[in-house]
């Protein structure tokens, strides 16, 4: 959707940097496992009950394929842009969300990174600042982008809150 005249997710001057495809392949295969458990369980029932619970299989395999769908543009919705004084965060279709972090509140960093993550590349870095209402997220970063965000967040945050 092309952002119209004034609105307030249009940054003027601002390269926004996407987030890893490999996050859209962890939940994926996140939805991959939780569809076929359902799957399978509605097709036992069917087997030995009724008719009817094929009906789940259905419904199982339509909600996958529009989930996949939606997956692919909620991280593509994803991005985040820095500037000398402040992290810009953007997200969301339906609802979006634009987070803006000055890097003088921040007051730590976090990485993380799960097991099916790791397998894939993809780690998340978490802002924390003095209040927990603006802490923001950027999800889905490859590893080595993750480490290295992390790192210059940190030394711009000390910068800035050295000079307070």
């Amino acid at each position: 959707m092309a952002a119209t005249q004034g609105d307030v997710f249009d940054v003027d001057g601002v390269t926004w940097t996407p987030i890893s495809p490999g996050l859209a392949r962890v939940r994926r295969s996140l939805l991959l496992l939780s569809t076929a458990a359902e799957a399978a369980v509605s097709a036992a029932l069917a087997f030995w009950l009724s008719g009817w619970f094929w009906l789940g299989v259905l419904g199982a395999v339509i909600a996958t394929v529009w989930n996949w769908w939606l997956i692919g543009r909620q991280i593509r919705a994803w991005g985040y842009a820095e500037r000398a004084d402040d992290l810009l965060i953007r997200h969301g279709v339906m609802f979006r969300e634009l987070v803006v972090v000055p890097y003088g509140r921040m007051q730590f960093v976090d990485v993380q990174a799960g097991p099916l993550d790791r397998m894939f590349g993809v780690a998340h870095v978490q802002l924390h600042t003095a209040s927990a209402g603006t802490d923001a997220r950027i999800p889905g970063l490859n590893a080595p982008e993750a480490g290295r965000l992390r790192d210059r967040l940190a030394s711009r945050g000390e910068a800035r809150l050295a000079g307070l």
